[in-house]
């Protein structure tokens, strides 16, 4: 048997892509810099509105990377059951969580000489990586062999693409997670940095615009530029609540295409990874020629 487990950091809930059967590591946040909040842990829906609102009135929350043990739990379990395991997660290259989880695998496969783990890097985070493991999940839903899929990923991540806005600087400036950023930094009233998902599992800040309406246009330029046929493929619409945002997007996006049926799914980013970019942030992810 193949257990599939992804991360909440991917944007996967215990009530989304259900249909896949994935299991969940839970990637831990703070609000106070001490008690350390585990999304999805008790099995509750987030109420996404309120923690927003919290960072809105001036909270700065915290993460910290996942330990060895919390792997060592998830996936000690599945070997002593006799399964495999396939883990689709967030990028290898933001979170120091893979050292972890590397070390936790290696004193397994110790144990169990005859498990075998398989890894999936989207190369991404929240939304693109929601892209990715819903991906996954229906080529091994088809009859794919994890090592079918692990091969696939080694391309396949990079035909997925994403673009997004932050709506304030002081959470990005904070989190130091985005390369290119410094010197749009400071004072800038109104400014949006425009960030993608580099080929390296990165987050780039590839330019800026000045207000929402310029900075929507221009993510939506690039599912004109790098887009793969929009109309054979879902188009994610992620965001850290801002739901009057996401209207104006879907909008933009029927307009740009009035001919073609589009499927557009709006996925909100979960508070880990919202804790970095803060609320009113948009994004879309799509398939592309290129990341």
């Amino acid at each position: 048997m193949l257990a599939l487990y992804t991360d909440t950091d991917c944007d996967v809930t215990p009530f989304n892509l259900t249909e896949y059967n994935y299991k969940l590591i839970s990637m831990p946040y703070s609000l106070d810099g001490e008690t350390c909040v585990y999304p999805y842990a008790d099995g509750k829906e987030i109420d996404f509105h309120a923690f927003y609102d919290e960072l809105r009135n001036g909270l700065l929350p915290t993460t910290s990377a996942v330990g060895k043990e919390t792997y060592i739990s998830a996936f000690e379990a599945e070997f002593a059951a006799g399964n495999d395991v396939l883990y689709v997660h967030f990028s290898r290259a933001m979170s120091a969580s893979f050292g972890n989880m590397d070390a936790a695998v290696a004193e397994l496969r110790e144990k169990y000489p005859e498990r075998k783990f398989y890894a999936v890097d989207t190369k991404g985070i929240t939304t693109i990586s929601y892209a990715i493991t819903a991906e996954v999940g229906k080529m091994i839903k088809e009859g794919k062999t994890p090592e079918e899929v692990v091969e696939w990923s080694k391309a396949g991540a990079d035909t997925f693409a994403m673009y997004f806005f932050a709506d304030d600087l002081k959470f990005f400036r904070r989190s130091g997670r985005v390369s290119g950023l410094a010197a749009m930094m400071g004072t800038l009233v109104g400014i949006r940095p425009i960030i993608y998902m580099s080929p390296e599992g990165k987050m780039v800040s590839c330019g800026k615009e000045r207000g929402r309406y310029k900075a929507v246009d221009k993510i939506i330029s690039m599912l004109d530029e790098i887009g793969d046929h929009p109309e054979d493929h879902p188009i994610y619409i992620g965001h850290t609540d801002a739901d009057d945002i996401v209207e104006e997007v879907c909008s933009m996006i029927r307009a740009k295409y009035p001919e073609k049926t589009l499927e557009i799914r709006v996925i909100p980013c979960n508070p880990t990874s919202g804790a970095h970019a803060g609320p009113d942030g948009v994004g879309i992810c799509f398939r592309s020629k290129s990341r």
